[in-house]
This record gives structure tokens, sequence and C-alpha cells, in this order.
């Protein structure tokens, strides 16, 4: 039997990702999530989770699943408009629009599918999409998917965005300006009430990207539209149940006749089978414990706070939140760190191209770091910078 050399190119592909230094492969974590993980028989620090409120491992949202299971099941057994709606993804709306201050909610199965969804809902051939140059992979998966005109503007570059706008909105039916609110991989936050100015003047949607920042930023954990006070100003605000909320799944929040547009024209919600009972009710039981133990977010922030004074001296990006990033001239130099962390007791990957323009070591703070924990990371930081 003749040999099929139509595949032939995937080993080559390899061998090309791994002599650039882009190789990846899973580290498995054997132990549950939390400040301190076990990996190939080590207890680590670790800071590399996006669980920062620490909630992941949390009693309550454990035995909120557990209850859920016992009594709905594992699985949901179809989509949302067949057979797989409960009670418990009703309350979870309820509870995410009354976090975010918005008339409805809607859950997805998770935070990519919401985004895919959602803007290929709002936006076909005849429209344009304005997307900040770093967004997630997510959001420009889902305006690529448009077949809608998609122009990038510069990181956070609010006159390059008017720039845009002012040459090509008139062009065009619907105009919808997308950004993450907190880059994961930077660490930074948006400019969004310009942005949202941006978008009224130019008669443009704007759809936010909340995942990191729900549950982190603003006074009741709201996210960064809180943090700004921009909650009357109707911005279309995504996000995920899998970050700060320490479960799975993803959500819109927006006008109530936005939600039941979505309801009715978002393909990856109605196409999917619902979220699992499980993971909504930890997601639920989540929601609850960000409004009655505020000091959580405040331990967190602590951490954030005297994490960047005592690295101060060392070649930090930006960040207003608990992504912190040392960035690195080359791959190569970050694997290298990152592997002299480990060897010292500390768990944070590096971050390469093509995931991020240059490489860096990302270090994410949780609320559940004990002091002595950022303690031994910068003990370890400062004597490589000394060596």
């Amino acid at each position: 039997m003749s040999q099929n050399r139509a595949y032939d190119w995937i080993e080559k592909s390899l061998s090309t990702i791994e002599k650039a230094g882009w190789y990846r492969q899973v580290k498995t974590i054997n132990s549950p999530p939390g400040a301190m993980i076990e990996i190939e028989g080590r207890s680590l620090i670790n800071f590399a989770s996006n669980d920062y409120l620490g909630l992941a491992a949390d009693q309550h949202l454990k035995q909120a699943a557990i209850e859920a299971i016992n009594y709905y099941g594992t699985g949901s057994t179809g989509s949302r408009l067949l057979s797989g709606h409960r009670q418990l993804h009703h309350d979870l709306e309820g509870a995410i629009a009354q976090l975010k201050k918005t008339e409805d909610a809607l859950v997805f199965s998770s935070g990519y599918l919401a985004n895919l969804g959602t803007i290929t809902a709002l936006v076909g051939v005849r429209d344009l999409i304005l997307a900040d140059e770093y967004n997630h992979s997510s959001l420009k998966k889902g305006a690529v998917l448009t077949g809608g005109k998609v122009i990038n503007y510069k990181h956070c570059d609010l006159a390059d965005l008017e720039q845009k706008l002012s040459a090509n909105r008139a062009s065009y039916r619907r105009c919808l300006i997308i950004t993450d609110t907190v880059f994961s991989m930077d660490g930074d936050i948006c400019p969004l009430p310009e942005i949202l100015h941006l978008g009224e003047t130019y008669e443009a949607m704007t759809l936010v990207d909340e995942a990191h920042a729900t549950g982190v930023m603003g006074k009741e954990g709201g996210g960064c539209v809180e943090y700004f006070n921009c909650t009357d100003r109707a911005p279309i605000q995504m996000g995920t149940l899998s970050k700060a909320l320490g479960s799975l799944g993803g959500y819109v929040a927006a006008s109530s006749t936005l939600i039941d547009f979505l309801r009715n024209r978002a393909p990856s919600w109605i196409y999917t089978t619902a979220l699992s009972p499980a993971a909504t009710a930890a997601a639920l039981e989540a929601t609850k414990i960000i409004h009655e133990q505020p000091q959580r977010r405040q331990n967190l922030w602590n951490h954030i706070n005297f994490l960047k004074e005592a690295l101060s001296d060392h070649s930090l990006l930006p960040s207003h939140s608990p992504i912190l990033c040392l960035g690195l001239d080359n791959p190569q130099q970050a694997v290298k760190l990152s592997q002299h962390l480990q060897a010292n007791g500390i768990f944070a990957p590096a971050i390469r191209p093509p995931t991020v323009p240059f490489s860096r070591i990302r270090f994410s703070l949780m609320a559940t770091h004990q002091p002595e924990h950022i303690e031994q990371l910068v003990a370890v930081l400062k004597n490589v910078n000394r060596g």
C-alpha cells in the first residue's frame, strides 16, 4: 500500500517551531489548584494561575458543584434551547447581570465560544470591526469569522483608533470596536472611557473582554467597566467563569434586547450543549463570595502592590492588574529563566512568540499567596539579577 505523503509537512513544521524556540509541551499538575502546586513530585509556588481569588479549590464552590451533580447529574444533555436549560443557568445569568450592573446576561460553555458567537452574531460581511492589535485570540478569530472588514489599531492607541474610524466608518453599515480590558499577556488595561466616547461619536458598538478583570477590578469586583464608572454607557461585556470565578464557561452581559438577540442568533450558544450543572453551580457560588468576601480582593491587591514595589528596578511591563510581566530579549532567555525559577521552587512558565510579540516571564498573583511566597520570588529574581 502506498504511503500518503500529504502529512509530511507537519513534521517539518514542528521542527521549524522547535528551532525558533517556540515549541511547547504540557506540564502535569498533580495537586489541587492553589498557591502551591505539585509538578513532577516537587512542591512549587504557583505564579502561573488565573485563579486570582483562589476560588477554584474553595470548599463552598466544591460543595455547590457536588450538590448540583447529585441533583442534576453530570451533563446538561443538550443545548439550552432543547433539553439543556436548568434553573441554575437562569440564576447564574441573573447573578452575572447583577455583578456587571446590566439588564441581562447569557452564559456560554466557554469564554472562547462567547466571543465567537457574539461577534459573528453582531457583525456581517457589510460591516466593520476595529480591533486592538493585542486582543485575545478569541476576539481575533471571532472577527475573522464574520466576513466583515477587520482593521487592527495600535495597542491602546486612541489617536490611531480615531483615525481609522474617521477614515472607514462611513463606508460600512455597522461598526464594532473590540478590545480586552485587562490584556492577559501584558497586564495593562485599555483606556475604556475614551474608547466608549469614540464609539458614541462614530455610532459604533463596543464589546469589551473582561476575562481578566471580572472579580478583580472595581470596588465590587465588577471589572474595568465598574472601575472606570462606565456601567451606564452600555458596552457589551464579555467575560469568563474560569478565572477569578474559579469554574468554567463564559458570559455576555448587556441590555435585555441584545441578550435576547444573541439567544436567537449566536451559533456557539444555540448549537452547543449547555454548561454542566457542576460548573454552573460553582460559578454561581463564586458570584456570592465575590460580593460577601471583599477581603479576598483586598488581599490580592496587597500582593500586587508589594511585588511591584519590590521589583521596581526590574524590567516589568506596565501593569494595573494581577498580571506582572518581566520582559526578556529572546525565547531562549525566557525558557532558561523559567527553568531557573522552577529549580528554585517557583512555577512561572515562559511566554513566547507567536503568543506575544516578544518573550517574557508572566507572573499571576492570587489572593491566597502568602507574603513568604512573594518574598521568595523576589529573592530568586534579585539573585539572578546580581548574577
